[in-house]
């Protein structure tokens, strides 16, 4: 495998992370996907690549600020999309997505949530690692309660008319008028019509002979 394409991690929560590399052969025209399992979360450790793929070095940077893995022999600490100061890695699962309740969002995601509306339709839902900002944030405790959720409709069998609902009328048999409704006028019967061959047949001119 002479190219190097891609490094990255996937967060599996209390299983650690998975490592994946994908190396491509130029000459062999294939690729291959290589998948590491680091148990410690607390402190990921994996060696580096960059001695057989220059290459993967901005995708190791990229990966221990992300996930928090570290890489070693030689491995890179320099920061690469993010700030000196941030505290954190976005990328783990139980990083708190701070924005979403810290701020008000531009435009309203729901029907009712830009103030100007009526009601929400439904029950908003947060994505994960958004809090709740009725608990976190500048607005904590000072929120409504969530309102409840409406309970379910029942099924019922199919046909079954609903208790608050009077049951609609059957149609009945076809050409049976309904009781509320006069019945319809029949239309008259329209005259037979001629056709051409009832018609007398025409005289023909006479002519006077000298």
């Amino acid at each position: 495998m002479d190219f190097f394409d891609w490094l990255s991690a996937v967060d599996e929560q209390d299983g650690g992370f998975d490592l994946v590399v994908h190396l491509w052969s130029v000459r062999k025209r294939h690729g291959v996907l290589l998948r590491a399992r680091l148990a410690d979360r607390e402190a990921p450790l994996a060696p580096s690549i960059v001695d057989l793929y220059p290459g993967a070095a901005w995708h190791e940077r990229e990966t221990r600020e992300m996930f928090g893995i570290t890489f070693t022999d030689p491995g890179d600490d320099r920061p690469l999309l993010l700030p000196d100061e941030f505290e954190g890695h976005p990328l783990r699962k139980e990083f708190v997505l701070a924005t979403r309740a810290a701020k008000p969002w531009p435009g309203a995601k729901e029907p009712g949530e830009s103030g100007h509306g009526g009601p929400a339709k439904r029950q908003p839902m947060r994505a994960m690692g958004v809090p709740d900002p009725r608990e976190w944030g500048p607005n904590a405790g000072a929120l409504p309660p969530e309102p409840e959720a409406r309970p379910p409709r029942a099924a019922g069998a199919p046909g079954t008319p609903r208790a608050d609902r009077p049951p609609r009328a059957s149609a009945g048999s076809p050409g049976t008028p309904r009781a509320d409704r006069p019945p319809r006028a029949s239309a008259a019967a329209d005259p037979p019509r001629t056709s051409a061959t009832d018609d007398p047949p025409s005289t023909p001119p006479t002519t006077e002979s000298e």
